[in-house]
């Protein structure tokens, strides 16, 4: 790898839960400043405290022009400048197209493209000194259709065409952006979204396993080893990187 997280500045939003979670977690185990911010003060206090003193805790609302302001400043303070934007906050809508609504289709698409457009283009300054890189998103579910999914889905095709866009328009002035897939990843997300208890999360979960070619669903950490390298692959821009365990092939082990 071209470099090393060790001393690292790395912005991650939405990171009080599921996989921003698990990179604030990775990242600043390897030695990165990591400033996650999040909506809710007590959750993402809760992640820096256990991360440790390589965590800063900056609540705040991806959809707030304000909110992103400030945690731009604060990142560049923490971490002595800005290399690394993780782009993990997301929020998930899905039912039936005749039953979507104007609003909630607005307020998917805000948080779950526009806001990290708009914060990207406020970090790039930074991350222009540093010759840095931004990472998104994408989802499972722009390679295999989920009937009630379409809003979600859409939002995820959406980052996956973007990066290639932004790669190709940021690469001359030295940053370089990517886009995680990820599969079938037990999350708080997708818990909230079908008004599950753990329990009952789990185990639908676990019920996909045989969808995966590996034969199970994979964890956060496991896609947040992938935030990882993409921090450090200087050679490494414009792609978006499969992390699905093979979900995505379509394929049912019995």
């Amino acid at each position: 790898m071209g470099r090393r997280l060790e001393g690292m500045s790395v912005l991650v939003t939405g990171g009080g839960s599921g996989i921003g979670e698990a990179c604030v977690h990775r990242l600043t185990a390897k030695g990165a400043k990591v400033t996650l911010t999040g909506r809710r003060a007590e959750k993402i206090q809760t992640v820096a405290e256990k991360a440790g003193p390589n965590a800063l805790a900056v609540p705040g609302d991806v959809t707030s022009a304000a909110d992103r302001a400030a945690m731009i400043e604060a990142a560049v303070e923490f971490g002595g400048g800005l290399e690394v934007l993780v782009n993990s906050a997301a929020n998930m809508y899905r039912g039936p197209v005749d039953e979507l609504t104007e609003e909630g289709l607005q307020d998917i698409f805000s948080s779950n493209v526009i806001a990290p457009m708009l914060l990207t283009g406020l970090a790039l300054p930074h991350l222009r000194e540093r010759a840095g890189a931004v990472i998104f998103f994408g989802s499972v579910h722009t390679q295999r259709a989920f009937p009630g999914a379409s809003p979600y889905a859409a939002t995820k095709g959406a980052l996956e065409t973007l990066t290639g866009v932004l790669a190709a328009e940021l690469g001359p002035q030295g940053v370089r952006v990517s886009c995680v897939r990820p599969g079938g990843v037990l999350t708080e997300i997708n818990q909230r979204a079908g008004l599950m208890d753990d329990a009952t999360a789990a185990a639908r979960m676990a019920s996909l396993g045989p969808a995966h070619a590996i034969g199970r669903p994979g964890t956060a950490d496991e896609v947040a080893e992938s935030v990882e390298y993409l921090a450090q692959a200087e050679w490494h821009t414009g792609a978006v990187l499969t992390i699905d365990g093979g979900l995505g092939l379509g394929v049912t082990n019995a």
